[in-house]
């Protein structure tokens, strides 16, 4: 209920539908804002991009001239606004334009490496030309093409081999179908902290051509 009235989805097409519960899935273009970091797992990471990122879209950004601004979250959280994420709104959400939260965030890994990438979907009302730039320069902000994906959804509050072993569950699944893999696999969490263990919905998926 939490991830259906509160967050924005980022939009798909199920292509096709195996039995074991993975679907073949087109993303049409979206802009996302990203962040390296280095972890020892994808929840690490998860955890590490979450709050620069977390803090572009409550205020810790440069707004444009093209936007006007609002509605601080600052000032939404005195009037009593549910917000799930608290940790930057107090530091970072007085001179920013406010960004709605788009689910889901998704981790990537960096082949041979530590090094993720932890992206967060700009609802799509935004465009490249009207987002705020971000005040933390590590952050960018990046229009991604159309894109196949293979995907499967869990629920629960996975344990790292746990993720990799779904990981390596699309990676084989790939190679049967015939699908010649186009990027890292990637990890999505869809679920507030508010949302209990067993209930948070995640994702598996792993960009895809034929």
């Amino acid at each position: 209920m939490y991830e259906s009235q509160f967050t924005e989805q980022l939009g798909y097409t199920v292509l096709e539908a195996s039995d074991s519960g993975i679907e073949l899935r087109e993303y049409q273009p979206f802009i996302v804002a990203e962040i390296d970091v280095e972890a020892a797992n994808s929840r690490e990471a998860a955890t590490k991009g979450f709050r620069p990122l977390a803090g572009y879209i409550f205020g810790g950004n440069k707004p444009r001239e093209k936007i006007e601004m609002t509605a601080p979250v600052a000032s939404l959280a005195l009037e009593g606004q549910k917000i799930s994420m608290t940790a930057p709104v107090a530091t970072q959400a007085r001179e920013g334009e406010n960004i709605s939260m788009t689910a889901p965030v998704t981790t990537a890994q960096s082949p041979g490496s530590d090094a993720y990438t932890v992206q967060f979907a700009m609802p799509s009302k935004w465009t490249m030309d009207t987002l705020p730039m971000p005040d933390d320069e590590n952050i960018r902000l990046l229009e991604k093409p159309a894109q196949l994906r293979i995907a499967r959804t869990y629920r629960g509050d996975p344990a790292a081999d746990e993720i990799a072993a779904a990981k390596e569950r699309l990676l084989n699944h790939a190679e049967r179908e015939g699908f010649t893999v186009s990027g890292a696999p990637i990890w999505a969490g869809y679920s507030s902290p508010a949302v209990l263990g067993p209930l948070r919905k995640w994702e598996v998926m792993l960009p895809v051509t034929r």
